[in-house]
């Protein structure tokens, strides 16, 4: 049995955790059911991966991804110099 490393489980923990209470739109699955994805009303999705790291162990790995305009605070303005 392969043991989770504590930092891993606090940040899956962490991204379930925010689902608490939202209403779930769709739900995928891949066809070789290694990656389950949860599209929420709000605009989060929550990706589910099971995957294999560098040392051959099977991992679990859970995303939260949030919505683009939930991330960025306004434009950025970048000058560019005619020299």
């Amino acid at each position: 049995m392969a043991v989770t490393p504590v930092k891993d489980l606090r940040r899956i923990a962490e991204a379930v955790g925010q689902l608490q209470g939202q209403e779930i739109q769709a739900v995928e699955i891949r066809s070789d059911c290694r990656t389950l994805r949860v599209a929420l009303t709000d605009g989060h999705i929550l990706l589910v991966t099971s995957m294999i790291d560098e040392g051959g162990k099977p991992r679990l790995d859970v995303d939260l991804l949030r919505p683009l305009e939930e991330l960025s605070h306004g434009q950025i303005e970048v000058p560019f110099d005619d020299g």
